[in-house]
């Protein structure tokens, strides 16, 4: 009678030992009592009746989901292939369990269908220029689609967009054209305001006959401390004018006579 009362009293102990659960405070479980729903048990030590009550745990953190790389074909048919990472957390722990078999493998799969959906309606300037909008539209349509899971969306990043070695060349080649295109831009931007400058400047000097003389002392003054031997410099004939009637002989140069030289208007021998 020893040993049949104590194998009981074992048995007790044991069903008594595994009736109790502990769940974290980022756990939960899914309890079903004879195979339906019974309720949701939160953290702490919890009851559950051993071949009568099941539980299923679920884990409410934030869970990091990498999206495999997938061929991708944009609107201007050129290929890629995209990976992402996805950031999602159960929010109803019931209907993650009812609901859906697995949601893990579920999330994954609809993830990757979405990825290809949306990026080939975009091309591929907007792939690598716009990807927070991407990113936008991607969460948007998943958490739309896992919302009847109990399933919370967080967030989408695209990681890569993986381009072959002939279009990266293509792209290289369009970025100098259009570095050059903004080269010769600027560089026609800035002749024109030079010659809005000039114009202006030509404008004051045609108002004021005396600037133009001042420009030209101005010149004089800046080559003068220059070492050339010979300096060709043009005077307008206005300014010699204004020097006096002297100034400039009609029909030949000015003769300057040696000092110390006698004339001799005459022509006799000395």
């Amino acid at each position: 009678m020893l040993i049949p009362s104590l194998i009981v009293a074992a048995a007790v102990a044991i069903i008594l030992f595994a009736s109790f659960r502990v769940f974290r405070e980022y756990e939960r479980g899914v309890v079903f009592l004879l195979g339906r729903f019974w309720r949701v048990k939160g953290p702490g030590l919890r009851l559950i009746i051993p071949f009568i009550q099941q539980a299923v745990k679920i884990d409410l953190r934030v869970i990091t989901l990498d999206v495999p790389s997938q061929d991708v074909i944009s609107k201007d048919n050129v290929t890629v292939k995209v990976n992402a990472v996805l950031y999602y957390r159960v929010m109803d722990p019931e209907r993650a369990v009812i609901h859906v078999e697995d949601f893990n493998a579920a999330t994954s799969q609809l993830a990757q269908t979405t990825l290809r959906s949306v990026l080939g309606k975009h091309d591929l300037d907007q792939m690598l220029s716009e990807r927070d909008k991407l990113n936008a539209d991607i969460q948007e349509i998943l958490d739309d689609q896992t919302n009847a899971w109990g399933i919370k969306v967080a967030n989408v990043e695209i990681k890569h967009v993986d381009l072959d070695e002939s279009m990266i060349r293509a792209i290289a080649r369009q970025a100098e054209a259009e570095r050059n295109r903004r080269a010769k831009v600027i560089h026609a931007e800035g002749e024109y305001q030079a010659s809005q400058q000039l114009l202006s400047a030509a404008n004051v000097l045609a108002e004021n006959p005396q600037a133009i003389q001042l420009r030209y002392l101005q010149t004089l003054s800046d080559i003068s401390v220059d070492n050339a031997s010979t300096i060709v410099f043009p005077v307008p004939m206005e300014m010699m004018k204004s020097l006096g009637p002297g100034g400039l002989q009609t029909g030949g140069a000015p003769f300057n006579v040696a000092p110390g030289a006698a004339a001799n208007p005459a022509g006799a021998d000395g």
